[in-house]
């Protein structure tokens, strides 16, 4: 275990509350809440037993002036979350008393904690992997219970157990080559099972590998949520279409065009996958300076969705505004929704053929809208989503996979053109170098930084 100074940190969310956590991490825990915590029963909380509580006031270190009723906990190391001494400090939540806790342990010697500095101990400290590690920021921003059953499988340590065993293949893979390379003079003289035996444990990688890579696009979508655009002309149902999502009156709806301003984003829970519904201000030509500026952040927006919901008024004829709008989409990932199918059908048969997934709603009625969220499943989920399988959500994973994954392909591309094994083992070493970024054994230590930079402080 690394030496480090002692951190504390807010680990609850601030604001007001029954209880706050404040959390204490380090060899001088316990000595630092000794200075400002007096127990109700009179004893010296340095002879605290690990897993146990006290109740007790918490005093200002300078002029020993009450400032809080707590109980607080003790976790020795290594078994606590950093794998360090830990003591937690349960006050009563609100800004300025638990503020005033954190300000006392502060001043009795403690460090006020960085971003994600306790998570990174945990890491540094070998108590979890760094796929683990980012697993719990991930439980923390969960937004739908498979999100949170994805990330909760990779903090078990899910994911960390399929990449070492692919670390174990390439390094069988490696003893095999230096076996072959050190023993033999010649490569002609060359064991003639090794290549085989090489190509084989290549084949079963390259094989796990594929199986963890095909649902990593669905695992970003599961982890970061699928952004969804509505858009169309001026009172076409965009809104009402919202509120259809919703279930509830989010954006205003009336007969006055242009009555959305702004964008209005809201999340959807579409069977265990984070929809983030954009309700744009409808795109339009106008010289009102507000509506203007909502026209432009639809804009924005349509640009960076996922997916494009347009919206035509199936009880009026197209006009300029909705071509102009078709015109638009046409490079993007869309369903055109047929709004208003309770009213007479005016619109042009013909539109029908220009896109591929075409829906006939009533947003008012609330009528195809379990179609509309098939059609969604079946774009990207292939109709299905899985929620018992090991997901890839991290885009870095990803990456960190698909490399290895290349890597591994180029080495038993060579292993079958009977190449030099001391060439091949260059690709294999570096699939395994790849793999090990994923778990935190291979990696730079700024980009270590980084990640747990993103996190929460106290987390």
């Amino acid at each position: 275990m690394k030496d480090f100074d002692t951190i504390c940190a807010i680990a609850t969310a601030l604001g007001e509350g029954g209880i706050a956590i404040i959390r204490v991490s380090g060899d001088k825990a316990l000595d630092i809440v000794s200075k400002i915590f007096k127990a109700h029963s009179g004893q010296d909380i340095k002879s605290m037993k690990s897993y146990t509580m006290k109740y007790g006031h918490i005093y200002d270190i300078d002029n020993e002036e009450l400032i809080d009723e707590v109980i607080i906990s003790f976790m020795k190391g290594p078994k606590s979350f950093t794998a360090e001494d830990t003591v937690e400090i349960n006050c009563h939540g609100g800004v300025v008393s638990t503020n005033k806790v954190l300000e006392s342990v502060i001043k009795a010697g403690a460090r006020l904690a960085e971003p994600g500095e306790f998570t990174k101990r945990a890491f540094l400290n070998g108590r979890i992997d760094l796929s683990q590690a980012e697993a719990v920021m991930d439980i923390i921003k969960a937004k739908t219970d498979l999100a949170m059953k994805s990330a909760l499988m990779q903090s078990t340590g899910h994911l960390s157990t399929q990449i070492n065993k692919q670390r174990e293949y390439m390094l069988n893979i490696l003893a095999l080559v230096e076996f072959a390379v050190d023993f033999t003079e010649d490569d002609e003289d060359v064991d003639p099972s090794i290549p085989i035996k090489v190509a084989e444990s290549l084949e079963k990688s390259i094989g796990e590998m594929n199986v963890l890579l095909r649902g990593a696009d669905e695992g970003k979508l599961i982890r970061e949520g699928l952004s969804l655009a509505i858009v169309g002309k001026p009172n076409v149902g965009k809104s009402s279409l919202l509120n259809a999502l919703l279930r509830e009156k989010r954006a205003i709806v009336t007969d006055i065009a242009g009555t959305t301003r702004d964008v209005i984003e809201e999340y959807i829970n579409l069977d265990g996958i984070p929809v983030k519904v954009i309700d744009t201000a409808g795109i339009r030509e106008t010289e009102d300076v507000v509506e203007k500026i909502g026209v432009e952040r639809s804009k924005e927006k349509l640009e960076e969705a996922d997916l494009v919901l347009l919206v035509l008024d199936t009880s009026r004829e197209l006009d300029q505004e909705d071509k102009d709008i078709i015109e638009s989409v046409k490079d993007k990932k869309c369903i055109l929704i047929l709004n208003k199918i309770d009213l007479e059908w005016k619109i042009e048969e013909d539109i029908l053929g220009s896109f591929e997934n075409v829906i006939k709603i009533s947003a008012k009625e609330e009528i195809g809208l379990d179609e509309l969220k098939q059609t969604i499943k079946d774009l990207f989920f292939n109709g299905k989503i899985d929620t018992e399988s090991l997901i890839i959500s991290n885009s870095r994973h990803k990456q960190a996979l698909y490399r290895a994954l290349e890597n591994a392909e180029n080495a038993l591309v060579r292993v079958k053109n009977n190449e030099y094994l001391d060439l091949i083992s260059i690709y294999v070493t570096a699939s395994l170098r790849a793999l090990g970024e994923i778990t935190g054994s291979e990696l730079e230590e700024d980009l270590v930084n980084k990640i747990f930079s993103d996190f929460c402080v106290g987390k």
